[in-house]
């Protein structure tokens, strides 16, 4: 029965949670728009019931798990609306493989026309957006942005197979010195790994470009020189169908456009367009927040430590609870996340450590190896070096110290009480002064500290007369006299 009523508890706050969160966010449906009645743009009249449905998706900030689950469910409310194209406002540092992948693949089976757009000003597509530009049907740029930079290993770091610069006329002096890893020869890559790396993303980028008819030559080197360019090299390099200076001037002149559908060649018709955006749902807006690294190892810790609290504190339940929803919670976001598994093991060995510091101390042994492994687990959990997808030092300091905080000032209190006297058990009763409540011959009952015991004497009291223990035998007290010493085992004065 206890069981299920903390089930059942636990049930009832889940759906709870899940609903506020439902009322909180906003909704991100567009009514109008499932209904076959498209709401006018400001500035369109709404009579106008002729004009093309352009729907409009934006990607801003690292492209995640949360990016892709938006895109996808963004391309179907555009096919549910007809949408005659899809445009995608775009200004991203890059993100993770699989989730560029996903977008990528949702454009190339696209229904309509998919238009990426770098845009407002001051906007870039490096990584992972030049891989979704070169995949769309038409690639736009507004002035001041920028694109490539498409390498598959960290930033910052050399890239293999990087070529090195030409000579210049003055000669190949400063060449021989060059220690940049920049100079007229290719570097081969130093590991079998980064080998695999450069030559599948070199291939995949080629063939988008090859798909789309841009430039092949210019897509390999982005990949393997990390190289980028602005919108109006772009434009010239052929790696970009045209630049716009905003919205309406996208759509001029993307207009009449011919471009390959899986349902072959059509045509893009988007003048005088009636646009219609389509901002993420509460679903997606969720999936963000959780999914979010910081987010996700918080998440993880609290559930653990939610369910380390209710072990130690059975009853609590509210504890429990919080704890199961955090931890399942953590756990589906760490499964959508490149994780290492390693630093997941080093995470849940220092926890176990330093709760095994609290039970059964070690003089700080167990602690400090728990907190080394916790510190070492949470740097190494996240496997990736793709801006926005690491965990904050800041968030690791945090939790480790509050984790070190809890564990130490545990085994402080246990290391008090290891000097108090003790207060319960056979040592606590010997000496014990009692009542007698009734006595007939060498037994009777007696009142000692709240609680009825059996007890024996040598000699016999009468009920209301004080005595003090001397002994106890299993569940049965020998007792004495109150006044008598305490020096003597049998109840006699020594």
């Amino acid at each position: 029965m206890g069981i299920t009523r903390t089930f059942r508890r636990a049930s009832i706050l889940a759906a709870l949670m899940l609903a506020g969160l439902a009322v909180a966010m906003p909704q991100g449906s567009v009514p109008a728009a499932e209904k076959g009645a498209p709401a006018a743009e400001k500035g369109v009249p709404a009579a106008k019931k002729s004009a093309p449905l352009v729907a409009v998706v934006d990607i801003k900030g690292p492209i995640g798990p949360a990016t892709s689950d938006y895109f996808t469910r963004a391309l179907e409310k555009s096919r549910e609306m007809r949408a005659s194209a899809v445009v995608v406002r775009m200004d991203t540092p890059g993100g993770l493989s699989t989730a560029m992948r996903d977008i990528i693949q949702d454009i190339i089976t696209s229904s309509a026309p998919v238009i990426t757009y770098v845009s407002p000003g001051g906007s870039r597509a490096a990584s992972a957006g030049t891989y979704i530009l070169y995949a769309s049907h038409v690639a736009a740029m507004a002035p001041g942005t920028n694109l490539g930079a498409a390498t598959p290993v960290p930033l910052g770091s050399p890239l293999p197979g990087a070529p090195k610069p030409k000579k210049d006329d003055k000669g190949d002096k400063d060449d021989k010195d060059d220690k940049s890893g920049k100079g007229d020869k290719q570097e081969k890559p130093k590991s079998a790994s980064s080998r695999k790396a450069i030559n599948d993303a070199r291939a995949y980028i080629r063939s988008l470009a090859q798909m789309r008819g841009r430039n092949v030559e210019w897509a390999e080197k982005a990949v393997t020189e990390a190289a980028s360019l602005s919108s109006q090299e772009a434009l010239k390099a052929n790696v970009i169908d045209l630049i716009a200076d905003d919205m309406a001037d996208l759509l001029a002149k993307a207009d009449g456009r011919t471009v390959k559908l899986p349902a072959g060649e059509t045509k893009i018709a988007t003048k005088g367009a009636v646009i219609r955006e389509i901002p993420p749902d509460w679903r997606a807006q969720l999936l963000a927040v959780i999914t979010n690294p910081n987010i996700a190892y918080i998440l993880l810790m609290a559930g653990i430590y939610g369910i380390i609290f209710e072990f130690y504190n059975p009853g609590i339940i509210f504890s429990g609870v919080i704890g199961a929803i955090c931890l399942l919670l953590g756990l589906y976001a760490l499964h959508v996340l490149p994780v290492n598994y390693a630093g997941l093991a080093l995470i849940i060995l220092g926890i176990g450590f330093m709760t095994a510091e609290i039970m059964m101390p070690s003089f700080g042994a167990l602690g400090l190896g728990g907190i080394v492994a916790l510190v070492i687990g949470s740097i190494i959990l996240i496997d990736t070096d793709v801006p926005g997808f690491g965990i904050s030092w800041a968030v690791i300091g945090s939790v480790v110290g509050a984790s070190a905080l809890i564990s130490f000032t545990v085994f402080a209190m246990a290391a008090k009480a290891w000097k108090r006297p003790v207060v319960s058990g056979h040592e606590a009763m010997i000496g014990a002064p009692g009542e007698v409540m009734d006595w007939s011959g060498a037994e009777g009952r007696v009142r000692v500290r709240s609680e009825v015991w059996r007890a024996r004497a040598e000699g016999a009291f009468s009920p209301g007369d004080e005595v003090r223990v001397t002994d106890l035998e299993g569940l049965v007290l020998r007792v004495a006299p109150a006044d008598t010493e305490k020096g003597t085992d049998d109840g006699h004065p020594a």
